[in-house]
């Protein structure tokens, strides 16, 4: 998988992106990160990406040719499954999402800022809008970097147990069940006598029904659905 990212701040994707998961990912080969600075693409001197709305009113919008310029020159490049527009009124990214993003080949993400993108930009060059939540961020790089985030664990031979990311919360409608470890009794606090039983099958039976219950609790929404 390839991921381009366009964004006014690159160094914002310093942190998340030299640790952990996605470092990992890209020294395996099994994704590209590349970054594209929106302002390279401007075209007067002070590398302006950005004007006042033709409507007034507070706020500047990001103009739509240096999106344009850095969009077309990585089509003549290669083919792009997805141009991803991380947007508040996007459609809200769930697991099933990311599922199906995961087996893309080539994606773009367009990091807005300010009021927004010029809509001509919307219109003509996103095929995709995506929110992580129903609030509004500073600029669509924190978004970008959740997307990317959820898209690269699920790629085969990023995790190490590659059956892990299949039993997370939402794969299968639920959240996740309770999950322990040693030591076995910790201030008189035990783990569950069925977790350690060794009969794989009750154990799964337990889970399945602890995820229901868990669910039910905390995410009735799902079970409504």
């Amino acid at each position: 998988m390839r991921i381009d990212i366009i964004t006014i701040f690159p160094g914002m994707f310093e942190g998340p992106f030299s640790e952990s998961i996605i470092k990992r990912a890209v020294q395996k080969g099994l994704v590209e990160i590349h970054l594209h600075n929106l302002r390279d693409y401007a075209t007067d001197k002070h590398r302006k990406v950005d004007d006042y709305a033709f409507s007034g009113g507070a706020g500047m919008v990001m103009m739509i040719e240096p999106i344009d310029r850095c969009i077309s020159k990585l089509k003549l490049e290669r083919l792009y499954d997805e141009v991803i527009y991380l947007s508040p009124d996007g459609v809200i990214l769930n697991q099933s999402l990311s599922n199906q993003l995961s087996l893309k080949g080539n994606l773009i993400l367009l990091c807005g800022h300010y009021k927004g993108v010029d809509e001509r930009v919307r219109e003509h060059l996103i095929t995709m809008e995506i929110s992580i939540g129903d609030y509004v961020l500073s600029g669509g790089e924190l978004a970008a970097a959740v997307l990317t985030d959820s898209l690269v664990r699920l790629i085969p031979g990023v995790l190490n147990d590659e059956t892990s990311a299949l039993s997370d919360s939402f794969q299968n409608g639920l959240v996740s069940p309770p999950a322990y470890t040693r030591p076995r009794i910790y201030k008189n606090w035990e783990v569950p006598d069925v977790l350690l039983s060794g009969d794989d099958k009750i154990i799964e039976e337990w889970k399945h029904q602890k995820a229901i219950e868990r669910t039910a609790k905390r995410r009735p929404d799902m079970l409504d659905n």
